[in-house]
């Protein structure tokens, strides 16, 4: 492994370790975190066998590191309103009005900007696709996964109590969450067709 991929895993692995100081919520972190180590082990695992460009890795590292922050406070307790106020003086909710807690919103919108780019080189390592031919095939991997994972989450759910449940879905009130999460995902993985494109003419002009 590349020293900038060895530091970009070791942060994950190094926040991953402080969000599970002092829990708060441990058996909901738990369920969370569950799949922060399949994430981790697939990701040195995968890259050991397809070595990935070292941007790509970064990407997930920074998900991965992400996502970790919002499985300590469970998503809808990230504190970045105190985050935000204590840097600026005000909160990101006052500026944008707000009602919810958008961290979960971002995660799932990351998770395509930062899965794609790896997910289209990886197609293309395997197989002789075209640029947009492996960027389709990515963006409905990222929309199959997020729908995988919303069933997922569904099913946790009905296996904890109402009060559990809710704190770990994260909801908040929003009968559409599952949609709006899989739409940003697929927005975030569209958003991502420039550095395809950009990526593909370094690799030609290589």
């Amino acid at each position: 492994m590349q020293a900038g991929k060895r530091i970009a895993f070791a942060s994950a692995l190094a926040i991953f370790a402080l969000s599970w100081i002092a829990p708060r919520w441990p058996l909901e972190q738990a369920l969370h975190s569950s799949l922060t180590v399949v994430g981790l082990v697939w990701l040195y695992v995968h890259d050991r066998r397809w070595p990935m460009r070292p941007s790509h890795f970064a990407l997930i590292c920074g998900f991965i590191a992400l996502h970790c922050i919002g499985a300590r406070w469970l998503y809808s307790n990230v504190p970045y309103d105190q985050w935000a106020r204590a840097l600026t003086g005000h909160a990101l909710s006052e500026w944008f009005g707000w009602r919810r807690n958008h961290f979960d919103r971002l995660i799932h919108l990351l998770y395509g900007l930062c899965f794609t780019p790896a997910i289209w080189h990886w197609l293309r390592q395997r197989w002789p696709l075209g640029a947009g031919q492996g960027f389709i095939i990515a963006v409905m991997l990222i929309m199959c996964t997020s729908l995988l994972y919303e069933w997922l989450e569904w099913g946790i759910a009905l296996a904890l109590s109402p009060e559990a449940a809710e704190s770990y879905n994260g909801q908040q009130g929003d009968i559409w969450d599952a949609h709006a999460d899989m739409l940003l995902a697929t927005l975030g993985a569209l958003a991502t067709w420039p550095l395809m494109r950009r990526e593909r003419r370094e690799s030609v002009q290589a």
